[in-house]
This record gives structure tokens, sequence and C-alpha cells, in this order.
């Protein structure tokens, strides 16, 4: 369960038992110790702290020093802050704290009532952010299911184009073996050629739909996954449709793993490639072509996808990944919006388009991220 989680720090330590006691008894939270700004620098920098309460007057490095030094780093520079101070309640040190960016000041000896009233601010917030939280994950997860559902019956142009090319060999298969039975040739160099050819053509089907049950499936776990072979699986899926349009496609990879639910990645290549493809059939281009691209700069990953379409519009570009936005008749226009959504949700990656000089260019800046073990 995620806790309010409190810093306490001041070099007393009967001060700092004191305190603490003083929390726990009115709080349910979990409570961090420090006896020094420089325990406390420590303690912030591996754990995410929801409110500090410090001592002002502590040696090497005091309150207001250790509070500067926080709001110079980017995980700790929001954190709030409570000055606790016996000497220090003069307005001009006051001042001194509230420039440095803190939130409160408490004098020593503790009024109990005044410090649970404004601790019990801090918390309630915190809960009210974290129900917030709560309630647009949940928003967002009902979203990105409809969103599969919906991407879902698109894709079932793409598995039924890919299903009936075997479908029509084992039809011509069957019908072959009704001839050669009538014909009396049948022999057992003949049965081998019929069993081996009718196997492979089911074994394709079953691996078509067991592509597509994977892909669907919410119950994924993240894990490092190869991202060339993750690439090129999801493009199968659509390969007979690049070929029967006449669209070529490359893949120029130069990283080669990335820490995630495989079966998303692969939704957002689906999505981005059959937007380019559409957009390359719909504008009738030539000699069509898509690029994907991935490399690792500035210790991200990134991904982009290219089409030489001629571009977005301008006076959507920047709309195009909000819901119901589209170019195209009939179309849902929760393709790109879903792409972006389990880029942030899924990846904590950032999604940016822009016209290049050929066409539309996606752009996924994912972090680079080791596997939480």
């Amino acid at each position: 369960m995620n806790k309010f989680k409190i810093l306490l720090v001041d070099d007393i330590e009967q001060n700092l038992h004191s305190l603490k006691l003083i929390v726990e008894d009115n709080f349910d939270i979990t409570i961090f110790t420090a006896t020094s700004a420089l325990d406390g620098m420590s303690i912030l920098m591996q754990k995410s702290i929801d409110l500090v309460l410090t001592d002002i007057q502590m040696p090497e490095v005091d309150g207001f020093d250790f509070v500067e030094y926080l709001r110079g780093i980017e995980k700790t520079k929001d954190t709030p802050v409570i000055f606790i101070t016996g000497i220090y309640d003069k307005e001009k040190y006051q001042n001194k704290g509230y420039n440095l960016g803190a939130i409160e000041y408490i004098t020593k000896p503790i009024d109990d009532t005044l410090l649970y009233n404004k601790l019990k601010v801090y918390i309630d917030l915190f809960e009210e952010k974290k129900r917030d939280k709560k309630e647009i994950s949940e928003k967002n997860s009902i979203i990105i299911q409809q969103s599969k559902l919906a991407a879902m019956g698109e894709m079932m142009d793409v598995i039924s184009h890919q299903i009936k090319q075997p479908l029509r060999a084992l039809s011509h298969y069957c019908k072959d073996i009704q001839e050669v039975i009538e014909y009396e040739e049948m022999n057992e160099l003949y049965l081998n050629y019929f069993q081996k050819n009718t196997k492979e053509q089911i074994l394709f089907i079953e691996k078509i739909i067991d592509g597509f049950s994977s892909f669907f499936n919410p119950n994924k776990k993240k894990e490092m996954f190869p991202i060339k072979p993750s690439i090129e699986k999801a493009i199968s899926l659509m390969q007979p449709q690049l070929i029967s349009e006449s669209i070529n496609l490359k893949i120029n990879i130069k990283y080669e793993e990335l820490y995630g639910i495989e079966a998303e990645f692969q939704q957002i290549i689906l999505n981005l490639v059959n937007n380019a493809r559409e957009a390359l059939v719909l504008k009738c281009i030539q000699n069509k072509q898509i690029v994907i691209s991935v490399y690792e700069e500035n210790r991200k990953i990134i991904m982009s996808i290219e089409d030489n379409a001629h571009g977005i519009p301008k006076k959507i570009i920047n709309k195009i990944f909000e819901p119901y936005i589209t170019t195209k008749e009939n179309a849902s226009g929760i393709g790109l919006y879903l792409v972006k959504l389990i880029s942030k949700s899924g990846f904590e990656a950032d999604l940016e388009v822009e016209n290049s000089s050929n066409g539309a260019k996606f752009i996924i800046k994912f972090p680079k991220k080791e596997p939480i073990l």
C-alpha cells in the first residue's frame, strides 16, 4: 500500500524520538529519521519522501543549507519542507526560510495540536492526489482496453487476409488429393507431400491466431525483450497487405533491447505502420516507403517511423494525438491517441510527430531502463 512518507531531521536524538512519537500517535504513515542533513539527503535520494520536517540549527549543514540543496535537485525540488526551530523564529529568519521554499515554521516546544493540523493538511492532499491518480489510471486502463477492442476490430481485416491464403492452399490440397484418389495415383510419396504441406498451412494459421491472442493479452508482465524480432513479428501480421499494396518497409535497428510489455510495443508498431500504410494508399503514392529506425541518443532509445506520404496537414498536426482527430473517412480517430497513451503509461516514453522532407515522422523517446528485479 502506498503510504504517506515523512522524513524527520534533527541532530538531537531525543528531539527526534519525541517528534516521531507525536507523529506516530496521530497518523498511520511511514516515517524516516535522520540525525544530520547529510543523512537526510541520502534518504531523500533513495526514497520518495512526501514531506520533510527539519530542525534548522544543526552542525556541518544547517536546515537552511539543507533546503537550499534540496531545491537544486530535480528529484527533491518540489518536496515540501517544514522548519522546526526554537531559535530561528524571528521574522528575518522566517523570511529566509520562505525564500528558500519552506512552507511552514513550527516553534519549539512543539504544540501537538498545531503539528497535527499542519500535517493533516498535507496528508489529506496526498490521499486526494492518490485517489485522483487511481481514477485517472482506471480511466486510462478502460480507454486502453476499449481502444484495443477497437483496434482488434480494425485488425480483423488483416487476420482475415492472412488466413485466407493458407485456407486457399488447404482447399487446393484437398481438391488435389481428391483427384489423386479418383485417378488411383495415391502413393506414399504423394501422401508425405500432402501431409507436409497441409501441416505447414495449419501451423501458419495457428501462428496467426496465437500471435493475436498474445497481442491482446492484458495480463502480460514487463520484461526485457529484443526490439528487432518484436518489430518483425508485429509487421508479419501486416505483411500480406504491405506486399499487395507494393509498400517497401525498411527496418534499421541500432539498439537491441527494450524494457516493457512486448505486446504493447507491438501495438504501437502496428498502429503507426498501419497509419502510414493508409496514408500512402489514400494519397496514391507511387514508390510507397515506410522506414522504422531504432537507435540510442542521450541515454534515450529513439524509435522513428517515417513514411513518404507528403506529411500531415499543418492545421491538425498539433492535434493529431487528441482522441477522435482523424483525416480518414470511417476511422475512429483513437489510433494515435492510443499510441500516445501506451507510450506514456506503459513505457514512460514521449511521443512526437513532425513533417520530414518525405512525409510524416513519428518519434518515440523511450527512457533507457533496466528491469526491476
